[in-house]
Formats: C-alpha cells, sequence, structure tokens
C-alpha cells in the first residue's frame, strides 16, 4: 500500500452555490484545509463532506455557516483527519462569490 502527498483543491475561490470542490478517486485522508476571506466584508463559509452517491445537506455539514471577516484565514479544524473512500466527496458554499479562496492537503492511498 502507497500513501502519497498530494494537492486536492488547488487555490480556488468557493461558489456562491454548493458546489463539489474535490471526489475521491480512492481513500483519502484530509490533512490540511485552509480558507481566506479575500473580499472587503465578512463572509459566510459551509462545507460538507458527502458520502459517495449522496448529496450536500445537513446531514454532512462539517462547518455550518462559519463567518469569516474580511483578511481572516481558517483551517477548518472540523474535518483535519477525516478519510474519505472511494467517491467520497467535498462541497462547499459561500454567502459571497469570489471572496473565499480554500486550499485542500491530503494523503491518497492506493
Amino acid at each position: 500500500m502507497t500513501t502519497t502527498p498530494a494537492p486536492l483543491v488547488e487555490y480556488k475561490f468557493i461558489e456562491s452555490v454548493e458546489t463539489t470542490q474535490f471526489t475521491a478517486s480512492g481513500v483519502t485522508i484530509l490533512d490540511a484545509v485552509s480558507v481566506t476571506n479575500t473580499g472587503a466584508g465578512a463572509v459566510e463559509l459551509s462545507l460538507s463532506i458527502i458520502p459517495s452517491g449522496g448529496s450536500a445537506g445537513d446531514s454532512n455539514r462539517a462547518i455550518t455557516d462559519r463567518i469569516l471577516r474580511a483578511d481572516e484565514s481558517y483551517l477548518c479544524p472540523e474535518v483535519l483527519g477525516h478519510v474519505l473512500a472511494s467517491g467520497d466527496s467535498i462541497s462547499t458554499l459561500a454567502s459571497a462569490a469570489i471572496s473565499l479562496n480554500i486550499r485542500v492537503t491530503g494523503r491518497v492511498i492506493s
């Protein structure tokens, strides 16, 4: 079995509609999830870890409406160490588009 560190989501802005950011193609462990508000005002962040075949909702929200002030960075401790099975995904939602920048790194086990 091989474990490979990898960027899972390279720096990108989170959309203002629920959007899948990453889908695991094999067992994946989340090591770091950072979100930075580059906008001028406060923005809410929601993040879900969705089982294969599911959809984002209250039952799989790991972060719900977390407010990030302008220029604030957040390391998302709620999801560090979570294990995604093949087909599981990470979905995000921001209250304003082009404000929250996300990066996710982890380990892919093959």
